[in-house]
């Protein structure tokens, strides 16, 4: 199977592209210091400047909407996608802020209430579990996230993704102490809620962590750049995994589906 997934030819092409280059995030990081760069330079941005600027693309989307969007929600996982590997054919919203958790994510939704989407793409959890928050909560919160895309979104599919595992002993993030804190048997607990919630829900689970554990229920060490954060190759995993599950789980789009229609004459 996996081989299958490596095999599949790219159909989807980022947002980017499509935004002003007055509101992406690349021209406004411009306003940092020169000094800085590349991730380093992102790093500096506060959790306000990002839910500005994520609030600036959307409405981008949102006033000129594109055929056939795709929104991923979430935290850095999501962020940190290189927009040269999502899948080809579709346009991509990128809506992470880094180190977000669950009730950040419900509270900042309204931020693309005014897109059209076709399918949504939820990750959410891991640094929840960094800052012990309790299951209990953290599967109220995605419950929630779930109720509103739904009530808000209702013609768009909900994709309800695994929470991924962590490098354990092999970690090198700065927060390992808490990344060893949290035991691989948590995890897949909480995605077996999380797919149990999906069905519940209405909305789609996809189920990642299988493709990114080794032999020990850990995150498997090419895939990811210090236990926590995923490398190009878990990218790539993640990207051919979307292209096979959009063929085989998800409902082909009808013609303009993601946009809004117009009024009658």
């Amino acid at each position: 199977m996996l081989l299958l997934v490596w095999l599949l030819r790219d159909y989807w092409s980022p947002i980017e592209s499509r935004l002003n280059a007055t509101t992406t995030r690349e021209n406004l990081m411009r306003e940092l210091p020169a000094s800085s760069s590349g991730l380093g330079q992102r790093h500096r941005l506060s959790y306000q400047k990002w839910v500005s600027i994520l609030a600036q693309e959307a409405k981008v989307v949102a006033d000129k909407p594109p055929q056939h969007l795709n929104i991923l929600a979430g935290d850095s996982l999501s962020l940190w996608f290189p927009p040269d590997l999502l899948p080809l054919g579709k346009s991509w919203l990128n809506q992470g802020i880094s180190g977000e958790v669950s009730a950040g994510l419900l509270r900042r939704l309204d931020l693309f209430d005014r897109t059209h989407p076709e399918t949504i793409f939820v990750m959410i959890g891991i640094n929840d579990l960094i800052r012990g928050v309790s299951d209990e909560d953290i599967l109220w919160s995605y419950r929630l996230i779930v109720r509103r895309l739904r009530r808000v979104h209702p013609q768009a599919q909900i994709v309800v993704q695994s929470i991924l595992p962590h490098g354990g002993e092999e970690s090198t993030w700065e927060g390992r102490d808490r990344l060893l804190a949290i035991p691989a048997d948590r995890i897949r607990s909480l995605n077996q809620e999380l797919e149990r919630i999906a069905q519940e829900e209405n909305a789609k689970y996809f189920d990642l962590y299988p493709l990114f554990t080794d032999d020990r229920g850990n995150l498997r060490l090419e895939l990811t750049t210090d236990g926590l954060h995923l490398s190009r190759q878990g990218y790539l995993v993640w990207r051919s995994a979307l292209i096979l599950y959009s063929q085989t789980q998800l409902q082909p789009p009808t013609p303009n589906a993601s946009l809004p229609r117009r009024p009658a004459p």
